[in-house]
């Protein structure tokens, strides 16, 4: 079992920026593949970045050149750094690990899912 749990949301004006965090524990491995989902209220639940076990990342169109995901070894967590942020940006976002070294958008590919974080973003 992958154990996940997000920290890291708020609230921020359009602007502004907010790092997410996903701590890992339990039968973690290097070879999963790790990404980051949201869900706005009444809206289904997208992909917003990827990360393969190689380094290569993916990025939703919406969020390209504003957010940036990393693996942050020495906490042994995923991160979400998120610039520039805007109104659509509000959501719920979860981390998510694929037991795969590669991973799509697909959300059945993931079965280890964080509990969610709220980002709020005012204009």
């Amino acid at each position: 079992q992958v154990q996940l749990v997000e920290s890291g949301g708020g609230s921020v004006q359009a602007g502004g920026s907010l790092r997410l965090s996903c701590a890992t524990s339990g039968n973690t491995n290097p070879r999963y593949c790790m990404g980051w989902f949201r869900q706005a209220p009444g809206q289904e639940r997208e992909g917003v970045a990827l990360k393969w076990s190689d380094g290569t990342e993916f990025y939703v169109d919406s969020v390209k050149f504003r957010f940036t995901i990393a693996h942050d070894n020495a906490a042994n967590a995923l991160t979400l750094q998120m610039n520039s942020l805007k109104p659509e940006d509000t959501a719920m976002y979860y981390c998510a690990a694929a037991p795969h070294p590669t991973c799509t958008w697909d959300r059945t590919g993931f079965p280890y899912w964080g509990q969610g974080t709220q980002v709020t973003v005012s204009s």
